[in-house]
C-alpha cells in the first residue's frame, strides 16, 4: 500500500528505543497474524463495515430522506458516534473557516455537546422548517444524545412542526428495545440497524460516518475503498501498522508514556481527536496504554513546542502532513520592499512544508522520538479512509502486545451509572 509513507527511521536510529522496537517488532507481526486469522466477532464486524453493500445502500436511502427540502442537517452523537463523522466531513472543509456547503447539499452541523446556551442558540439560528436531524447512538441509550434529540423535538413542536417530525429525523441504533429506536419509530422516522458487534470508535466506515459524509457531498465508496485497501494489505501480510504498533509499545517500554499526533493540514484537525478516543478507550486498561495528545501545526508550534523540546522527554511524536489542495502566494513586491525575501513569491504551502520538516528535525536533535507520515498527493476520500484504517490496525496490534481487549470500555460504566442516579435525584 503506497497511499502514504510511514517513516520511523529517526525514532529508532539509536539508543534504548531501537532495542525495544526490535524486540517488539516480531511480537507485533505475530499480533497481526492473530487478527488475520481470528473469527473474533468484533473484528469480523469491523471487516464487514468496510464492504457491507446493504449498509451502504441504506446509508444512501437515509441521506436521500434527509436531503429533501433541506437547508441545514444536524448530526447528534458523541464519542465514536461523532468523531469519525467529523474526521471524514473535514474533507469537505467542514469545521474550518473555509467551509461552504457543496452545491446541492445543506449546511452540515455535527454537534457532540450539550451546553444548553450554545445548543439552544444554534437552533434559533436555523430555519427549523428546513432543518433535518441524524441521530447516532450504538446502544440507543446515550444520555447526551437522547437529550439532544428531545430538545430538538421540543424546539420543533414550539414552532408548530410536531405533525412533521418523521420528515425531520432519522437515526442509527442497535435493533431491539432502546429509547432512540423507540422514539424514532414512534414518529415514523427511518432507523438504520447498528451492528451490535461494531464498537462506536470503530464505526466510521458504517452508516454512522457515511450518512454525514454523503450529506457533505463526499464519495462514501471511495472512503471505504481506502479502508479496504489498508485492511486487505494487513490480511495479506506485513503493513506499516506493524511497525507503528511496535514503535508505540516500545516507546512505553522505555518510559515514553505519552503519544502526540501532530497534523499539519486544517482538514486533518479532527483526525487526532478521533484517534485520541480510539487509542485511549481501546488500550487504557489494566494499567496499560499511553496517553494520547492531539496537536495541530503550525499553531501548536507556538503553544506546545517549548514543552516538547525542553520539558520531560516522555513522548512519542507522530507528524502527519500532506500537500495543499491549492496554494496562496505572498505578494512579491511588498515582501521584497520590506526585506522579507524568504516569503517573496512563496506559497503558504512552502511555509508549512518547511515548518513540519524543521519541527521533526528539531525534535529529533533534542533526543525526542519522532515518526512521520506523509502523503504524496492532497487528501481525498480514499487516502483518508486508508489512514484511519491504519490507525485502527495499529491500535488492535498494540492491544495484543499489551494483552488487553481493545473492544469495550468497562471502566467508564460507573460514571454513566452515577449520571443516571443523580438525574433521578
Amino acid at each position: 500500500m503506497t497511499l502514504f509513507t510511514h517513516d520511523i527511521s529517526a525514532a529508532i536510529a539509536k539508543g534504548p528505543l531501537r532495542a525495544a522496537f526490535e524486540k517488539r517488532l516480531g511480537e507485533a507481526q505475530a499480533a497481526l497474524d492473530y487478527w488475520r486469522k481470528t473469527d473474533d466477532t468484533n473484528f469480523t464486524a469491523l471487516r464487514r463495515s468496510v464492504d457491507d453493500a446493504e449498509d451502504l445502500a441504506r446509508a444512501g436511502e437515509v441521506a436521500e430522506h434527509l436531503l429533501k427540502n433541506t437547508t441545514d442537517l444536524v448530526v447528534f452523537g458523541i464519542g465514536g458516534s461523532s468523531l469519525g463523522a467529523q474526521t471524514l466531513a473535514q474533507l469537505a472543509f467542514w469545521g474550518t473557516q473555509a467551509y461552504k456547503p457543496r452545491a446541492g447539499h445543506p449546511r452540515l452541523h455535527i454537534v457532540d455537546g450539550i451546553d444548553s446556551a450554545v445548543f439552544r442558540t444554534m437552533l434559533t439560528l436555523m430555519d427549523l422548517r428546513t432543518t433535518r436531524f441524524f441521530i447516532a447512538s450504538k446502544s440507543g441509550t446515550t444520555t447526551e444524545t437522547l437529550m439532544q434529540l428531545l430538545v430538538a423535538i421540543e424546539a420543533l413542536e414550539e414552532e408548530g412542526g410536531g405533525k412533521y417530525l418523521k420528515h425531520h429525523f432519522a437515526g442509527i441504533a442497535e435493533e431491539g428495545a432502546n429509547p432512540l429506536r423507540a422514539i424514532l419509530t414512534d414518529m415514523g422516522a427511518p432507523v438504520i440497524a447498528h451492528d451490535p458487534n461494531l464498537g462506536g470508535r470503530f464505526s466510521a466506515f458504517s452508516s454512522v460516518g457515511l450518512v454525514p459524509a454523503l450529506i457533505a457531498g463526499l464519495d462514501a465508496k471511495a472512503i471505504r475503498a481506502g479502508a479496504c485497501e489498508a485492511l486487505d494489505a494487513a490480511i495479506a501480510g506485513t503493513v506499516p501498522a506493524v511497525e507503528g504498533a511496535a514503535l508505540s509499545v516500545a516507546a512505553r517500554d522505555v518510559g515514553l508514556s505519552q503519544s502526540v499526533m501532530w497534523v499539519y493540514r486544517d482538514r486533518l484537525a479532527r483526525l487526532p481527536k478521533w484517534w485520541r478516543q480510539l487509542w485511549a478507550e481501546s488500550l487504557g486498561k489494566n494499567g496499560q496504554g499511553t496517553t494520547p495528545i492531539d496537536a495541530q501545526g503550525p499553531v501548536d508550534q507556538h503553544s506546545q513546542l517549548q514543552l516538547y523540546l525542553d520539558g520531560p522527554n516522555d513522548k512519542l511524536f507522530t507528524l502527519i502532513d500532506a500537500p495543499a489542495l491549492t496554494d496562496a502566494t505572498a505578494n512579491k513586491f511588498w515582501a521584497e520592499k520590506h526585506n522579507l525575501p524568504l516569503l517573496a513569491g512563496r506559497g503558504m504551502s512552502d511555509v508549512v512544508a518547511a515548518q513540519v520538516r524543521a519541527t521533526a528535525e528539531t525534535l529529533t536533535n533534542a533526543g525526542r522520538a519522532v515518526r512521520r507520515i506523509s502523503f504524496a498527493a492532497p487528501l481525498e476520500e480514499r487516502t483518508l479512509g486508508a489512514l484511519m484504517m491504519h490507525f485502527i490496525l495499529e491500535t488492535l496490534i498494540a492491544a495484543r502486545l499489551w494483552n488487553v481487549d481493545p473492544f469495550g470500555q468497562p471502566a467508564v460504566e460507573e460514571s454513566k451509572r452515577l449520571t443516571r442516579k443523580y438525574l433521578g435525584g
